[in-house]
C-alpha cells in the first residue's frame, strides 16, 4: 500500500516543477518608456476668480499739487442735544422811561364794596369755644354769620377787627383766623379777675385777607366764662380798611 503513495507524491511535485519552467518561459520582458507627444490645444478660459485683499498702499513719489476749490455745502445735519442752562449774566442797564399812559376816569365810591358788621351777645347757643355774638347791629355786605360767630371775606383786602368782652372772672380770649384754609391764632388777651367786679377785656389787630377767609372770637376753654346779662355787653366788629390792588 506505500508504493501507489509514493508514486502520487512524486507524480504532483513533478507537476509542479513543469508548470514553473512554463511560466517562466512564455513570460515577455518589460517594455521602456516611450517617446513625450506633442503639446495639446489650449484650453477654454477658467470662471472669474474671487476679489482679492487690498493690496499695501503705495509709496508717493509724484509732487503735491495745488489745493482744490472748497466744494459744495453739505446738508445740514440732526441738532445737536440741548445742553445745561449757563449762569445767569448780570444785571442789564435800566431802560428808557416809557410815555406816560392817558388818566383814568375817576372812580366812584359808592360803587365800592365796603363789607362792615358789629354784634354783640344777647342769647348766644351754649357750648364750643367759638364765642358767637348772636344780635347784629350792623352788617354791610352781609359777610357776618351771627349763627357761627364767623366772618367770611368776599372783597380780599385789609381788615380791622376788634372786640370788648366783659366779665367777673379770669378770662382769656384770642382773634382766630382761617387763612388759605390754614389755621392761624392771631392774637391772644387774657385778663385776671379775683374780686369778682364787671372787666372788660379788649383786642384788635389788622388782618390780610383772600375771598373765602374767617375770622373770629376763640375763648379758652379753662378761662373762657363771659358775662351773660343786661347790665353790660360784649362786642365783636370789623371792617375792611381798603382792598387789595
Amino acid at each position: 500500500m506505500e508504493a501507489p503513495w509514493r508514486w502520487l507524491v512524486i507524480c504532483v511535485l513533478a507537476a509542479t516543477v513543469a508548470l514553473t519552467v512554463t511560466q517562466d518561459v512564455c513570460r515577455a520582458p518589460n517594455g521602456k518608456d516611450g517617446a513625450a507627444g506633442k503639446p495639446g490645444r489650449p484650453g477654454r478660459p477658467g470662471l472669474k476668480g474671487e476679489q482679492g485683499e487690498p493690496g499695501a498702499p503705495g509709496i508717493r513719489t509724484g509732487i503735491r499739487g495745488l489745493k482744490g476749490d472748497q466744494g459744495e455745502s453739505g446738508s445740514p445735519g440732526a441738532p445737536g442735544k440741548v445742553g445745561y442752562p449757563g449762569p445767569s449774566g448780570p444785571l442789564g442797564n435800566p431802560g428808557v422811561p416809557g410815555l406816560k399812559g392817558i388818566k383814568g376816569n375817576p372812580g366812584n365810591i359808592k360803587d365800592q364794596p365796603r363789607p362792615a358788621f358789629s354784634a354783640i351777645r344777647r342769647n348766644p347757643p351754649t357750648g364750643g369755644n367759638v364765642v358767637i355774638f348772636d344780635m347784629v347791629i350792623t352788617n354791610q355786605e352781609g359777610r357776618y354769620q351771627s349763627n357761627s360767630g364767623k366772618f367770611v371775606c368776599a372783597v380780599p383786602g385789609y381788615y380791622y377787627f376788634t372786640f370788648q368782652v366783659v366779665s367777673k372772672w379770669d378770662i382769656c380770649l384770642s382773634i382766630v383766623s382761617s387763612l388759605r384754609g390754614q389755621l392761624r391764632r392771631s392774637l391772644g388777651f387774657c385778663d385776671s379777675n379775683s374780686k369778682g367786679f364787671f372787666q372788660v377785656v379788649s383786642g384788635g389787630t389788622v388782618l390780610q385777607l383772600q375771598q373765602g377767609d374767617q375770622v373770629w372770637i376763640e375763648r379758652d376753654p379753662l378761662k373762657g366764662r363771659i358775662y351773660q346779662g343786661s347790665e353790660a355787653d360784649s362786642v365783636f366788629s370789623g371792617f375792611l380798611i381798603f382792598p387789595s390792588v
